[in-house]
């Protein structure tokens, strides 16, 4: 099968690699129909994350089982599945307690012998565990195919922030961060019932998509004159902050503008941003909570409401391409051409 291969800092490529093969009986074969290029796939390509040539490339995907275990037990051939973007057994104690991110048996895909979700075919282990079905009335619907695809990671990840922030009917919310993850934050605001959601970032387009998704207010400034305006609009700060890009400066930015008494949420991977300002949360009794979002738990509460069709994420999705062509995608991504990237191997 084709595959996308990590071979150093801005050097995707497209190649052949083993057909995957059941390796243990609660394992499935899917065909990738659908797969997505993240941000977080750029700091490699970028070269600021480490990585040895080789590895697979991808964590957000959905498709079809092509062949299964003899101890999978929810899963057949034929049915389509999504899958969170990291897999997990259901069954240790932290999968119970919904932290399926910690799972004791879980990893990420793409990493020993896991396939990587940017690719033709994935061997899934702990199916049962792992995997969501679809309803078959999605088969043939590409807009909600295309609104469920985001599920996978960067819609779980802005409704793990906004959870982790307390977001709530009647609520001001503050979220930093125009990317994809802060775009889906601002939805799940939205969808909790926040009153007031000011969105920070930096591009038009992207911050017309956040208009679109709930959005009542916008700050560009950046920096003290970001906290200044937030400060300002909100009489002394935001009481949910959502803090979906993982530097320094927004980490900073969000402690600042959190209202005495208020909760930040933290999903954006840290890069950088090792330094948590205990003695503004000290003093001004904010919470801080967030983290690696336990997709999976989250997937069947969202996945209602997009089949509904109460959530629609796919804007977000704003160019697709096909596998030959996500050396292209990833370029795109990396020079801002594009908020994220859809990917249809077949």
């Amino acid at each position: 099968m084709r595959a996308t291969v990590y071979h150093g800092p801005r050097d995707m490529r497209v190649e052949a690699v083993p057909d995957p093969t059941l390796h243990a009986p609660t394992d499935v074969l899917v065909r990738v129909t659908h797969a997505c290029i993240c941000g977080s796939d750029l700091w490699p390509y970028r070269g600021i994350d480490e990585m040895g040539p080789g590895r697979r490339m991808g964590h957000e995907f959905m498709g079809v089982v092509e062949a299964a275990g003899v101890e999978v037990h929810t899963l057949k051939k034929g049915d389509r599945v999504i899958a969170p973007f990291k897999y997990s057994d259901g069954a240790c104690d932290f999968c119970h307690d919904g932290i399926t991110t910690s799972c004791r048996h879980g990893g990420f895909w793409g990493v020993g012998d896991v396939d990587g979700g940017q690719g033709e075919a994935v061997r899934v282990p702990y199916a049962d565990g792992t995997l969501v079905a679809l309803p078959p009335a999605v088969e043939g619907d590409e807009a909600l195919l295309k609104a469920i695809l985001p599920l996978t990671d960067v819609m779980a990840t802005g409704h793990h922030a906004a959870v982790s922030a307390g977001v709530g009917p009647g609520k001001t919310v503050a979220v930093i961060g125009d990317g994809a993850v802060g775009l889906c934050g601002v939805l799940a605001a939205h969808r909790l019932g926040a009153e007031r959601i000011i969105a920070l970032g930096h591009h038009p387009d992207r911050l017309a998509i956040a208009r679109r998704f709930g959005a009542t207010d916008v700050v560009t400034a950046r920096g003290e004159e970001a906290i200044a305006q937030v400060q300002a609009m909100t009489d002394g700060g935001a009481r949910s902050v959502l803090e979906c890009v993982g530097t320094q400066a927004s980490l900073d930015t969000a402690l600042a503008i959190a209202r005495p008494g208020g909760r930040v949420g933290i999903v954006g991977v840290p890069h950088g941003s090792e330094g948590l300002g205990l003695g503004t949360m000290f003093m001004n009794n904010v919470t801080v909570g967030g983290g690696i979002a336990p997709a999976r738990a989250y997937l069947p509460e969202l996945l209602a409401d997009v089949i509904a069709g109460k959530l629609d994420p796919s804007p977000v999705l704003d160019m697709t391409v096909d596998l030959e062509h996500v050396p292209h995608g990833y370029r795109a991504m990396d020079e801002r051409r594009a908020l994220k990237v859809m990917l249809r191997p077949s």
